[in-house]
């Protein structure tokens, strides 16, 4: 499994340099970033995910995607509770944007193309269904996080957007597909696959125009940097695989919430940030900083799992 893992990993590095390079000769500008997220989240990203479900399957995987829903929810929780341990000594506004930076993760952007990549389309169901926990978290608990506060009204405003979210339409649509055995037309599906076929090097252009807007070096000398990456990328999906060695338990279905863990700090650490006036340029190195380091630390992982 070495030869795939280290080529998904260059290929999406080169994806990577290619939307830094875009970005810093004005191919790719503020304007036009904006719109690829758009069309990743929007449309693209539900491709992916609806096609995932789109494929001949036996009665294990059914019974896997409700080992999914609480594998992952389990996940998070024991991820909650070690991000707040050890982000607890370090200030109140770094604690908020690191603790959020190691609950979620960029499952979208790069979780996605590497399970696409190493576990094919069971791999991106697993993690549909862990992406499900992540929508509903992030616009409950992770906004509250940066805001400190929540109130009746916007939560509901924000249930709402969960309810509404492209990627939980199509893990809904899927599910439904799925148990009750529906086969789209095959060039409906072609044209569906083809679309979420994009999903990794519009994902891997992005993630390089965030890069090329950082001054990493202005945050060379900060501790807490590498402290949060290491917490991120190397602490916390080390204690959850030990968690599942202990229980004995090693799975398809199991690796792929473990990587999704892994996977670098979520865009929206920075976007939040800047929304809420929290540590924003030091939210947007964090991301940076885990997106570059993933591509060693997710590797080191994808090796050690069996």
């Amino acid at each position: 499994m070495a030869s795939p893992i280290v080529e998904s990993v260059v290929s999406l590095l080169t994806m990577i340099g290619v939307g830094t390079y875009c970005a810093r000769k004005k191919i790719i500008t503020p304007e036009i970033s904006r719109g690829l997220v758009q069309i990743l989240i929007e449309i693209s990203l539900p491709c992916m995910i609806f096609s995932s479900f789109m494929f001949s399957y036996d009665p294990g995987i059914k019974d896997n995607v409700f080992k999914a829903f609480y594998y992952s929810l389990a996940a998070y929780m024991v991820t909650i509770v070690i991000s707040n341990l050890l982000v607890y000594p370090l200030p109140k506004k770094r604690r908020q944007v690191l603790h959020f930076a190691n609950v979620f993760s960029n499952t979208g952007y790069v979780g996605f193309p590497i399970l696409s990549a190493v576990y094919g389309t069971e791999g991106v169901i697993y993690g549909s269904i862990f992406n499900v926990f992540f929508v509903i978290l992030v616009w409950t608990y992770g906004i509250t996080l940066y805001r400190g506060t929540a109130n009746r009204s916007s939560v509901t405003a924000e249930l709402r957007t969960v309810l509404l979210n492209p990627s939980i339409a199509a893990v809904a649509a899927g599910l439904v597909m799925m148990f009750l055995g529906i086969q789209l037309p095959s060039p409906i599906l072609v044209g569906i696959r083809n679309l979420g076929s994009m999903t990794g090097p519009l994902s891997m252009l992005i993630t390089g125009t965030i890069l090329a807007q950082v001054r990493l070096g202005d945050h060379i000398r900060d501790w807490t940097i590498y402290y949060g990456a290491i917490t991120k990328l190397v602490i916390i999906p080390l204690i959850i695989y030990t968690c599942t060695l202990l229980l004995g338990r090693s799975s398809l279905v199991l690796n792929s919430v473990i990587i999704m863990t892994a996977m670098p700090a979520s865009t929206m650490t920075s976007i939040f940030a800047e929304r809420f006036a929290v540590e924003a340029e030091y939210a947007a190195v964090i991301v940076s900083v885990t997106t570059l380091l993933s591509l060693i630390s997710v590797t080191g992982l994808l090796k050690l799992l069996p």
